[in-house]
């Protein structure tokens, strides 16, 4: 099966590159590595049910199973110790990757409330892109009457791109609906 984005990717976006920031070769054109969603559940600690509903939602969302993330630390304030189990996480790479990335510019974030774009600055310096979602129901695979509550997500999108100028051309040509400056 073909996809979208990937198409888009390797007809537009490597051009569109070529002509802004001239490179030599087209080697040197960045490109999206990876895509890291991650779920932290506060109330994992007193209740493992909602660790396994929260990976059941993230399997839904990615179309591929989560790591259970643990604690590295013991924090008596929390009732923490180190290695219990307080969130999950999975790493998107290839057609998987462009298949969410496009489901989610496309779908996704036109649903969020009040929508006017993702935030422009919220790379990391090395061309990564950080993005926070405060509900799993933006996903049109959720259903509404199925979750037990509402949780947020952290979305990093991590691009070979070496300067963050660089990266948010390549996301914007994506078709990342980024917020007017």
């Amino acid at each position: 099966m073909a996809n979208r984005l990937l198409d888009k990717y390797k007809s537009e976006v490597v051009k569109g590159l070529i002509d802004k920031f001239s490179y030599k070769n087209v080697m040197q054109v960045p490109k999206l590595e990876k895509v890291v969603i991650n779920i932290a559940l506060s109330d994992a600690v007193g209740n493992p049910k909602a660790l396994e509903s929260a990976v059941a939602d993230l399997t839904l969302i990615a179309g591929q199973k989560p790591v259970i993330t643990r604690a590295k630390k013991s924090l008596a304030a929390w009732k923490l110790r180190k290695g219990m189990p307080i969130g999950c996480k999975v790493t998107l790479r290839g057609n998987r990757m462009f298949d969410f990335l496009d489901k989610f510019f496309n779908i996704a974030l036109p649903r969020v409330r009040d929508f006017r774009g993702v935030n422009r600055n919220s790379f990391d310096g090395r061309g990564n892109y950080a993005l926070g979602i405060k509900e799993q129901l933006i996903f049109p695979e959720i259903d509404y009457d199925k979750i037990d509550k509402i949780r947020g997500m952290d979305i990093i999108i991590v691009t070979s791109a070496p300067t963050d100028e660089e990266a948010r051309e390549l996301l914007a040509l994506m078709g990342m609906p980024f917020a007017n400056a």
